[in-house]
């Protein structure tokens, strides 16, 4: 069972004041509502922060994408709040060529990790900034984000304002240079007090300090932007080596013949566990596993190799767009 976490009207207002200046939102702009509004992604950063900046806000009671881009032209839908499902669909579609989308400023994606190349694709199509955020329930939800012009690739953006952030060695709990990968703190007016009724977890991630630790892996560089390379939970270990799910996928993204991937981990008695990549193709497209994988290992190092791949007709996802790997992992002991 999920944790459930506690917010006070003091974090989701603190939040939607962070989110919306930080952000550069405007009373002028549309926004377009596909996200849940049960999903904390959705209620907060575009139905409260709309709200409070009185920014028209198109809703869908479901994502269908000739009705989403019907909508970015009928209405001039100047900011999309989307997940990275649909910058895939944004990206590689055909439909999309059939649409206006000229109004559009920004394309931000959260809730799951969007790889630079991805971005740079959907944005170069679209004529806009296709940016990221980072955030989580526990940070009501934002607490990195790209201000107007600050797009960097591949980065989640700056510390939202009266936030702090640290790069915190998850084993020794020391504070790491620029560029080193650590874990992410993040303590601010935003921050939960904690899961209700349950005070051990609470205890796991929150410190005496008010710092949150994110369990989330990443690294700030010298313009203070914000890069998470995974959940710490989610890493598989390779050998002694730690490989991230999220850059196999975004590399199997750039392969012209793959619409959408994930990876995960699976047991193995020699290396304690390899990554596996499930994919779906694009309608009329072939590859074959070898060249997918030689594709793959060209690029990376000799760890970081896919050992198998399935071939499926669809990645499991929450509402959030977020991959259920839970799932996928359970499948193949199947």
């Amino acid at each position: 069972m999920n944790k459930g976490v506690m917010l006070t009207h003091r974090n989701l207002i603190a939040n939607v004041a962070q989110t919306s200046a930080g952000a550069g939102m405007r009373g002028d702009e549309v926004f377009i509502a596909v996200l849940p509004f049960f999903h904390i992604y959705g209620m907060q950063v575009l139905m409260n922060c709309g709200l409070h900046i009185g920014a028209t806000v198109v809703t869908m009671p479901r994502f269908d994408l000739a009705e989403f881009l019907q909508l970015h032209q009928q209405y001039g839908i100047t900011r999309s709040f989307v997940a990275p499902p649909i910058v895939v669909a944004l990206a590689k579609h055909p439909l999309v060529d059939q649409y206006d989308m000229s109004a559009v400023e920004q394309v931000f994606s959260g809730a799951a990790p969007l790889s630079a190349e991805l971005a740079l694709e959907a944005g170069a199509r679209l004529g806009c900034e296709v940016v990221q955020g980072y955030g989580m329930t526990e940070m009501s939800p934002v607490s990195h984000l790209t201000t107007p012009g600050g797009f960097k690739p591949g980065s989640v953006g700056v510390t939202a304002p009266s936030t702090a952030t640290r790069i915190v060695d998850p084993e020794s709990g020391e504070d790491l240079d620029v560029d080193l990968d650590g874990e992410i703190w993040v303590r601010g007016p935003q921050v939960m007090p904690g899961y209700l009724n349950n005070e051990s977890a609470t205890r796991e991630c929150l410190d005496a300090d008010g710092w949150l630790h994110t369990g989330d892996i990443g690294h700030i560089d010298s313009d203070g932007h914000l890069f998470v390379v995974d959940r710490l939970k989610e890493l598989i270990k390779v050998k002694g080596f730690q490989v991230a799910p999220a850059e196999l996928e975004a590399l199997l993204l750039t392969h012209p013949a793959v619409a959408d991937a994930a990876v995960v981990g699976r047991q193995d008695d020699r290396a304690g566990e390899v990554p596996v990549a499930f994919v779906v193709l694009k309608a009329g497209q072939e590859v074959s596993e070898a060249d997918l994988k030689k594709f793959v290992a060209d690029q990376v190092a000799h760890y970081k190799q896919i050992d198998s791949i399935t071939f499926t007709e669809t990645i499991p996802k929450s509402a959030s767009g977020k991959i259920l790997r839970r799932l996928l992992r359970d499948s193949l002991e199947l």
